[in-house]
Order: C-alpha cells, then sequence, then structure tokens
C-alpha cells in the first residue's frame, strides 16, 4: 500500500513560526510532525509515502530526501505557488499513488490511530477516522452511524473528521459533477476541496467510518503545537 500526505498547506495561522519552516516541518517534542507520520507509515508496513508541496516546497526534500532514513521511498507531488486543496492535491498525486486504496494524512495532525482498523468493504470509496469535536470545531464535519458515514439529514450529532483516511482512486471519478463551477475548478491543474466527493460518496453509501478515541490533536495554531510538545515530551 502507498500513502499520501498533504503537506501543502500555507500555515498561515502558524506565523510567524511557519515563515520559514513548512507546518508539517515543525518540531513536537523530539521530532517533527511529519516524522512521525513517516515512522508510523513504514511501521504498518508502506513503502512509498507522496508528499504534496507549494508553500516553502524546496524545505521537504532537503529535509526528508528519498526517505531511506525510515525504510520508504518517498516521492514529490510538487504543486505550484499556490495549493491545489485536498481535492485537487490528491488527483494531482494520483499517478503517483498507482490504482490501488492508499492512506492519505494531513501533515499538520497527531494521531495514534492503528492503521489496519481502516477498511474498505468491496463498493467503499473511502474510510475516514473520526473524533470527538475538539473546542475550536464544535460543530464536526460527518454523522457515523456504526461503521458507516451517513448523510447529515437530522440533528444527529456530528464527529469530526481527524485527517486521516483509506480511499480508492475512483473516489476522484466524477470530481468535476461533484464540485460544479466551484472556484479553481477551471484552473489547470484545478484546485478544489474534497468534502464534495465524499459527501456524494455518503450519499450513495460508500463510505466507511471509524471512531479514534484515543490521542489526536490538529496543530493549527502555535498553542497547540506547544500543547502537544508537552504531551509528547511527557508521555512518548
Amino acid at each position: 500500500m502507498k500513502a499520501l500526505i498533504f503537506a501543502a498547506g500555507k500555515g498561515e495561522r502558524m506565523q510567524p513560526l511557519t515563515a520559514n519552516t513548512p507546518k508539517p516541518l515543525l518540531r513536537a517534542g523530539d521530532r517533527r510532525l511529519i516524522d512521525r507520520h513517516l515512522e508510523r507509515l513504514a511501521a504498518f508496513g508502506v513503502r512509498d509515502v507522496v508528499i504534496n508541496t507549494s508553500w516553502l516546497a524546496e524545505a521537504f526534500p532537503a529535509a526528508l530526501g528519498d526517505g531511506a532514513h525510515w525504510g520508504l521511498r518517498i516521492h514529490y507531488s510538487e504543486e505550484g505557488a499556490e495549493p491545489l486543496e485536498t481535492g485537487g492535491g490528491m488527483r494531482l498525486a494520483l499517478p503517483l499513488l498507482g490504482d490501488g486504496p492508499f492512506l492519505a494524512l494531513n501533515g499538520d495532525i497527531h494521531c495514534d490511530v492503528d492503521l489496519a482498523q481502516l477498511v474498505l468493504r468491496d463498493d467503499d470509496l473511502a474510510c475516514l477516522v473520526l473524533v470527538d469535536n475538539p473546542p475550536h470545531h464544535p460543530r464536526g464535519d460527518f454523522v457515523l452511524a456504526g461503521d458507516r458515514l451517513v448523510p447529515d439529514t437530522t440533528a444527529t450529532a456530528r464527529l469530526t473528521f481527524a485527517g486521516v483516511g483509506l480511499y480508492r482512486p475512483a473516489l476522484l471519478d466524477d470530481w468535476r459533477a461533484c464540485i460544479g463551477d466551484a472556484a479553481g475548478a477551471d484552473e489547470t491543474p484545478p484546485r478544489f476541496k474534497l468534502a464534495p466527493l465524499l459527501y456524494a460518496a455518503i450519499a450513495r453509501g460508500r463510505v466507511a467510518g471509524l471512531h479514534h478515541r484515543g490521542e489526536w490533536t490538529d496543530v493549527g495554531t502555535p498553542q497547540r503545537l506547544a500543547e502537544l510538545a508537552v504531551q509528547l515530551d511527557g508521555g512518548a
């Protein structure tokens, strides 16, 4: 299995820390955020990792090289000066990810979920890891019923997407129909979010979900990075 790490964002809320360092290359405790992803992917048996880059793109190969340090082969999907969002970034990276299911992780999170728990049924297009809503995102993202994501048509409590998922490339097949004339759709390469494609797949009953109750942090601000560093220094 291959994996994609989303690392193209500008990290604007993390300024000034990200003025010269992409957010996934920031340190939390004794290692960079992305180092922990690479270690866990290698331990899981992944051998090829694609990292999508935009902001300070040259910093990634300079810091990570070809991945040999982790027993991995790292490939870089360069998006240019402006990030292509999650959907556009995933679509651009597909030639490097191949035809089979692949993992995708946000480069600016910490999560200790057991990757072996992510499973696709024959007809599934994705399996997403969800967590309890953090204070900074109280409304959540998706509704989970058992092990399936279901349309949000009731007042059922939502959970927050953890930024970890298992995907089939076919999720991107109808990307244009899903996003319509959204801004960025007509750019070359197109820039669009992944969420509309996931909502469409959920409506067809083709997305599984896993409620993770372990460690998870969305490192979106300097304060949360500092809190994560304390947590990791104390318990990892």
